[in-house]
């Protein structure tokens, strides 16, 4: 299925293959299935009230493991109901990896009123190129392109398209992996998987909810396994989940044992690349980090900076660069270098520093539940390394950049699961995501009106931020001109804050406590309005409220009772300061005063007068990763109470 393809492309992002398969082409072959292959006919289409304007008629996936290499073949028969679903088919395209895989185009072609209009041709009007589609992410990855322009497309016609990719990975050692999810829109007229491999071959399969029960069948040598559908409608994952509850629909097939064998095959090629020669300027490197600093733990973050400031990232995944990373030495003499790249350069740095440490894989985006998934290779897209300094762990990732204010200051991860590698083999390891014991961001809003109601009033805006905020906002600072920055962080926050004209930007990077602060002063036209029911004037804050959004309410579905993500970790804090008329005498004020804890927030509210000067605060902390689905009708209503919050200032008569 196309999902295979993207995944066998996200694949070769983070690692690709080790050698070339055996009959790799830079051009597809054209010409019918592979005799295992049971090819359908096209069924009848589903019913056309209430469907898309492109409907799905058959989404065929069949995968063949065997010795020679892994075969996946694809079908997609489409029918076009009205003429929006027309713009859908301006070409039909394929893409693979050439120094891997192959690619058989067996079918492309307009069935309209039962005849056939054939487009593939043999290939006489197609078009391969090698088209790099994340090149503006620093990512090259080889993958080759072939397209067909649909021409003459009508509606009511039907677009049947078929194709076999064909991968053998040498770095896997002859391991074997499927991943299958529906993920059409509505219904199909016919969905089906079928997965085969050679009897007595050790294969696990795992579907999630909403996939159904496939038959296991043996026969000439080969044992199948097989789910055939009609009218197949992909289940819904539900609103708000973590991301274990929202693989549905899903398959695995895998010929993987362990997440040991993962680990086993992976280690090698990164010990062989964190070895350096004893000429290496990255050994002289490490003297000179071990001549600067004695604790181990400074020495590791120094390793750290050393990787993220002085080699730039750049992802490398044609040939050999997908799965094996280039040596220490390599990355460190081009100044440049993937996450593999940059471990190695890391874990040899480290080595030389006498700090424990080796290289894990870890998953980003899609780690949640990797426990309940099958072993595999593919379901990693990142490594990094692991080190142990004083009974403790650090994660260490040299993709990061900015990073100050020591080791201790690295934020949290927030991959869930990592795969040390290791010679023996390693399993899962659980990663803590911690809660930051400090705001990640204070926002502070100053507003000078003791000159009076009737005047405005001189503004200083403040952003004091720690983490990764500091980090990104450093980085900003560094790159751009100066006029250029204050222009864009006044018209950033007048969106917010129309009623505070800016006139001057300042910023202050604190690299030792890895803070950045930015500060903006102005005039504000502070609104004193008459309440006639009171009869005095007053201003109403703008921006109040808790700016935690309510949860989704979910339609009924699988996992309907699954637990809502929350926003973890997360620490922020607001403050509004009023500087009164008359040294405050006879102001008063409304607003929450209360600790309170809502759908998983702790969230402190403060309004006092201290004298002349009315104080407001807000700060909001995450307290768990989810909350119960239970709980949720709860949270909304604390939620919208709290978004309902009005903040007051008031005049004396």
């Amino acid at each position: 299925m196309l999902f295979r393809l993207a995944l066998a492309a996200s694949l070769a992002m983070p690692f690709a293959a080790v050698s070339t398969l055996a009959h790799a082409a830079d051009r597809p072959s054209f010409g019918p299935p592979a005799a295992w292959v049971a090819v359908a006919e096209i069924p009848q289409a589903p019913p056309q009230d209430g469907a898309a304007a492109v409907q799905v008629v058959l989404d065929d996936n069949q995968t063949r493991f065997s010795p020679d290499g892994d075969a996946y073949y694809n079908r997609r028969v489409y029918r076009v109901t009205r003429p929006e679903g027309l713009a859908n088919f301006q070409s039909r395209n394929v893409t693979w990896d050439p120094s891997v895989e192959q690619v058989a185009w067996h079918t492309l072609r307009i069935v309209r009123d039962g005849k056939t209009i054939d487009l593939l041709k043999g290939g006489e009007d197609l078009l391969v190129l090698r088209r790099e589609t994340n090149l503006e992410r620093a990512m090259l990855d080889g993958r080759m392109t072939a397209s067909r322009q649909i021409e003459g497309l009508q509606v009511g016609d039907l677009v049947d398209m078929a194709w076999t990719t064909t991968r053998r990975d040498p770095i896997v050692e002859g391991r074997s992996y499927d991943y299958e999810r529906m993920q059409f829109p509505g219904a199909a007229g016919r969905y089906r998987v079928r997965v085969s491999w050679p009897e007595g071959r050790s294969v696990r399969w795992r579907g999630t909810e909403g996939f159904g029960e496939p038959t296991l069948t043996s026969k000439d040598g080969w044992t199948t396994l097989e789910r055939d559908q009609a009218l197949a409608t992909a289940p819904k994952p539900p609103l708000g989940a973590p991301l274990r509850f929202q693989r549905l629909g899903d398959l695995e097939v895998s010929s993987y044992g362990a997440w040991a064998d993962v680990s086993k095959i992976m280690h090698p090629h990164f010990v062989k690349a964190a070895t350096l020669g004893p000429e290496s300027e990255a050994k002289v490197q490490a003297a000179a980090i071990a001549a600067a600093h004695k604790m181990p733990k400074d020495r590791a973050f120094a390793a750290l900076k050393l990787v993220e400031d002085q080699t730039r990232y750049l992802f490398l995944g044609m040939g050999e660069g997908g799965y094996v990373p280039a040596s220490a030495e390599e990355t460190w003499q081009r100044r440049f270098g993937d996450c593999k790249g940059k471990t190695v350069l890391l874990l040899a740095l480290l080595k030389e520093l006498s700090v424990e440490a080796e290289p894990a894989l870890v998953s980003l985006g899609g780690g949640d539940g990797m426990d309940e998934r099958l072993p595999s290779l593919s379901a990693f897209n990142h490594v990094l390394v692991r080190a142990s300094i004083d009974g403790k762990t650090y994660w260490l990732d040299g993709t990061r950049t900015g990073d100050r204010g020591g080791i201790d200051a690295l934020p949290a991860p927030g991959w869930r699961w990592a795969l040390p590698l290791r010679a023996d083999g390693a399993e899962l390891e659980r990663v803590v995501e911690t809660a930051p014991t400090q705001p990640q961001i204070v926002s502070v809003i100053h507003l000078d009106a003791s000159k009076g109601l009737s005047e405005a009033a001189p503004a200083r805006v403040e952003l004091r931020m720690h983490g990764d905020a500091a980090a990104g906002f450093r980085q900003v600072a560094a790159r751009a001109p100066r006029e250029d920055l204050e222009r864009t962080f006044r018209q950033a926050f007048s969106s917010t804050y129309s009623w505070i004209e800016l006139d001057r930007v300042i910023w202050e990077s604190r690299p030792d406590d890895n803070s950045f602060s930015l500060v903006m002063t102005g005039k504000a036209e502070v609104e004193w309005r008459e309440n006639p029911d009171l009869g005095v004037r007053e201003f109403k804050l703008p921006g109040a409220g808790g700016g935690v959004a309510a949860y989704p309410r979910r339609e009924p579905g699988p996992n309907r009772e699954a637990p809502y993500a929350v926003a973890y970790p997360t620490f922020r804090e607001s403050v509004t300061e009023v500087v009164l008329p008359g040294g405050g005498r006879g102001f008063t004020i409304r607003g929450p005063n209360a600790d309170q804890s809502i759908g998983g927030y702790e969230v402190k509210q403060s309004s006092v007068i201290d004298g002349q000067v009315a104080r407001f605060s807000t700060q909001v902390r995450s307290l768990t990763p989810e909350i119960p689905a239970s709980e949720i009708e709860t949270a909304n209503r604390g939620l919208r109470a709290l978004a309902a919050q009005e903040y007051f200032v008031r005049a004396p008569k």
